[in-house]
């Protein structure tokens, strides 16, 4: 598969010192200016810190604006609410696509620390929805370690692979809207489950009666984890 350079906007360390970096992986049909706006808020809490949101490379193939990581075209949440324990078989059919496109975001990792001098456990990395589907594809199997992965709304895909494939652990902080109608709030209970069989240290916040979003009870529990892993 030929790789596409990601691009997308950026938001500079407010300390005019770059001693951290936070990649955020936004969701399907939205692209990176979706989530550049939560850095103002983070930055609060990490002034070192550069913000980077890569869209992601793909045209969306359900909205003429929007990019997507992969395709979701046989995803269908209302089957996963119905039948919960039919959710990792489910989700197993979008693992390939989420495999598929790992290297963008490898690549794109690679050439932000190489430009500020900076090693990987200097990283972290936010999802929301499909990017959490791919920061968890990506940061267990990545040859270094990174310092975090905060996941939105998200979900881990092929878990039935992942033991095999472990080449690092990085701590993970799940956060969920308990009335999500998009990805169901099982999605992340059964990520938190599955990361934590595999030794990883993760945490699970759920977040009553929201839909599928950010608030700011979440983004508060994103900030304090990623200044204490950036710290």
């Amino acid at each position: 598969m030929s790789q596409t350079r990601l691009e997308g906007p950026e938001f500079p360390a407010t300390s005019g010192t770059t001693k951290s970096i936070v990649v955020l992986l936004h969701g399907y049909g939205a692209d990176g200016a979706d989530l550049i706006g939560l850095a103002p808020e983070l930055a609060k809490f990490l002034p070192d810190t550069a913000f980077y949101s890569p869209n992601a490379p793909h045209p969306c193939e359900m909205s003429p604006f929007g990019r997507q990581w992969f395709s979701l075209a046989s995803y269908d949440p209302e089957m996963l609410r119905r039948n919960a324990e039919t959710m990792p078989t489910a989700l197993k059919a979008l693992a390939q696509g989420a495999r598929e496109n790992t290297t963008h975001i490898e690549n794109f990792i690679e050439n932000v620390l190489d430009q500020h001098g900076l090693e990987a456990n200097r990283l972290a990395l936010v999802g929301f929805s499909q990017g959490t589907m791919m920061a968890l594809q990506f940061a267990p199997r990545y040859k270094k370690q990174i310092a975090g992965v905060v996941g939105f709304s998200g979900a881990l895909l092929g878990t039935d692979t992942l033991a095999g494939e472990i080449t690092s652990r990085p701590p993970v902080t799940l956060i969920h809207g308990s009335a999500d109608p998009v990805v169901p709030v099982q999605a992340s209970k059964l990520a938190q489950a599955a990361l934590g069989e595999n030794g990883f240290d993760v945490s699970y916040h759920e977040r009553p009666g929201l839909p599928h979003g950010i608030d700011g009870e979440g983004l508060a529990i994103a900030a304090n984890f990623l200044r204490e892993k950036l710290s």
